[in-house]
């Protein structure tokens, strides 16, 4: 069970990553507007992340008799 938390938070790492990188891509080319969106993206991903990371400490330390 707290593996699947796990791989839930790094899933949404992944996610976060890929947006960063496409968000790199497109500022490179120049094309600021879609740089912009794809930041935010990621910067949505990254909170997703933190917040399944976050719940999924929480299952093991639980899980495991600490705090």
């Amino acid at each position: 069970m707290a593996q699947e938390h796990h791989t839930k938070a790094a899933d949404k790492h992944e996610a976060a990553a890929k947006s960063h990188r496409s968000a790199a891509e497109q500022h490179g080319k120049g094309d600021h507007a879609s740089a912009h969106d794809h930041s935010s993206k990621a910067h949505a991903h990254s909170d997703e992340a933190h917040k399944s990371s976050s719940a999924a400490h929480e299952k093991s330390a639980a899980k495991h008799g600490k705090k």
